[in-house]
C-alpha cells in the first residue's frame, strides 16, 4: 500500500499458517496500480489467480489457500490454475 509503482519482477508473497479462503483474502484499499494476485494451497499449487483492480475492497480465492503472491499487473498470463511453484531464497 502507499507505494507509487511494482517493478516487473517484484512482488510480495504473504504467508497463513494454514489454508484458507477467509485469510488469505485481500484488499486494494490505497493502491494506485493494478496487480496480479496469485493463490495458492499448501503444496504451492495455484488454485485461483485474478488480475487485482485499485481500490476494490475485496479479493478472496475460491478455494483455501497458505499463500497470495502479488506480482505486477503484466505477470497474468503467466501462471495458470494447476501450476506449482517453488520457492528459492
Amino acid at each position: 500500500m502507499f507505494t507509487k509503482e511494482l517493478g516487473m519482477n517484484e512482488g510480495i508473497i504473504l504467508a497463513d499458517q494454514h489454508e484458507s479462503r477467509i485469510n488469505t483474502a485481500i484488499h486494494m484499499l490505497f493502491m494506485s496500480f493494478n496487480i496480479t494476485v496469485l493463490w495458492l494451497d499448501k503444496d504451492r499449487v495455484v488454485v485461483d489467480k485474478v488480475r487485482a483492480k485499485k481500490w476494490r475492497p475485496i479479493y478472496m480465492p475460491k478455494k483455501p489457500a497458505q499463500y497470495v503472491v502479488e506480482l505486477h499487473e503484466s505477470q497474468f498470463d503467466q501462471y495458470a490454475v494447476g501450476d506449482q511453484l517453488i520457492f528459492q531464497t
